[in-house]
């Protein structure tokens, strides 16, 4: 029986959701100011931005771009493999080269296709990955679309990855290992030496999205290698540039041979047009101010930590996050979009993350800061989670505290503080 192929989009839960006057997503930002935003003519404080060293108002950043668009124009109107490969896309590849500690880099239009490109073209049929099973969406699809096959593992999880590894490395050729460095939903790190270890001891290369981590982990932001101090124990390492580089764009960076490979074969790299000019001024700019200026992460670090100590001190789960993501874990998806819009209403722009970002029943709220909040935002935000954490029945409620340590220590892996109740939750 033939049926419309349009017959599917009929979105009746998301019509529900605005029916139900909760829906939180495409808001319409109509201005930003510092680290806080206007929507719908309401300023609101901005703590749902991946904008972490709040780079996206330096004035040196700004006129980089503008500068930039005077002497290239706005646009490349054509992919890096025919006619849309400037000099500065060579000359921001030679400086993150540096910067990451590599041999060479490739710059992409979006971090999706760094990853969707790259995976998909080094693993072939007779090849595997083995992948976190909280990975980004643009890993998932980089593995859909290579020929290889994917395994996965428990979040994080080392002792499942080498469970993993043992029953199964013996089948394939070759082998790599893809996980992120900072993962996006739950904030927390990469084991990076367990991983590099197994990945040795199992002949597997080792590929580390290190898009929420630039910018934040090392001594200079250079990401995971250079917070654990293990130089080149990474194979190839994966950035994007719309986070802490205030900017759009992706890079794919490792060995000169395998780079240059996916340079020639990455399909989401040579039909693609490339990054604007704008872009990777910013870009280089912002390498340049986090060199020159180390205060801006001092900064995100001092209020990371300031609204780490809070949260959990007023009796929010935040799944033990070692980041400035901090998730306030919500349990209950219909629960957590209300809580997001009375957030909104109270000038406070955050977003709940559901399934399938993660698992159903785990719904969160994801907040993440910025080196540019002030303590007097920082403080606006605090008071107004604490006050609808009371009114939804989330802080000051034991019993729901129980069940929400329950639910992530089962799906995020954060241990919990009652164990006794783990038996009672059905995985």
């Amino acid at each position: 029986m033939t049926k419309d192929i349009f017959a599917k989009c009929d979105l009746e839960e998301v019509r529900q959701v605005q029916a139900g006057g909760i829906y939180p997503f495409f808001r319409p930002i109509e201005s930003t100011i510092g680290s806080s935003v206007v929507s719908r003519g309401k300023k609101c404080v901005m703590i749902g931005s991946n904008n972490y060293l709040g780079l996206t108002h330096h004035p040196r950043v700004m006129e980089a771009a503008k500068a930039a668009i005077d002497h290239f124009g706005t646009g490349c109107t054509g992919s890096r493999f025919l006619n849309g490969n400037l000099s500065i896309h060579e000359e921001l590849e030679v400086e993150l080269a540096k910067f990451l500690g590599k041999e060479s880099a490739l710059v992409f239009a979006t971090g999706f296709f760094a990853n969707q490109g790259s995976i998909s073209t080094l693993v072939g049929r007779n090849d595997v990955i083995y992948s976190d099973r909280e990975n980004h969406a643009s890993i998932v699809e980089g593995t859909r679309l290579a020929l290889g096959d994917t395994l996965k593992f428990r979040h994080n999880d080392m002792v499942d990855l080498e469970r993993v590894l043992k029953m199964t490395r013996e089948k394939y050729q070759g082998a790599i290992i893809i996980a992120d460095g900072v993962f996006s939903m739950s904030g927390d790190i990469l084991n990076l030496p367990r991983t590099a270890e197994l990945a040795k001891e199992y002949n597997c290369r080792l590929y580390v999205d290190d898009a929420h981590a630039l910018g934040v982990l090392g001594p200079m932001g250079q990401g995971t290698e250079a917070h654990f101090g293990m130089s080149n124990s990474v194979d190839l390492v994966m950035g994007t540039f719309s986070k802490s580089f205030a900017s759009i764009g992706g890079v794919i960076a490792g060995p000169h041979d395998v780079v240059d490979y996916i340079k020639h074969k990455a399909r989401a790299f040579m039909f693609s047009a490339a990054m604007p000019p704008a872009g990777v001024a910013t870009v280089l700019e912002c390498l340049k101010v986090i060199r020159e200026e180390p205060q801006h992460l001092s900064n995100l670090w001092k209020n990371a930590r300031f609204m780490q100590k809070e949260l959990n001190a007023m009796g929010w789960n935040t799944l033990n996050s070692q980041t400035p993501i901090i998730p306030l874990l919500i349990g209950d998806e219909m629960v957590a979009l209300a809580f997001a819009q009375k957030l909104y209403e109270a000038g406070v722009f955050a977003t709940p993350v559901a399934r399938p970002a993660v698992p159903e029943g785990c719904a969160l709220i994801r907040t993440s800061y910025m080196a540019s909040h002030t303590q007097q935002e920082l403080q606006y935000a605090l008071d107004v989670l604490e006050k609808l954490g009371k009114e939804f029945g989330i802080l000051g409620n034991s019993s729901r505290q129980d069940e929400l340590a329950v639910i992530a220590r089962h799906h995020f892996g954060v241990k919990s503080s009652a164990p006794e109740l783990e038996s009672a939750f059905a995985l």
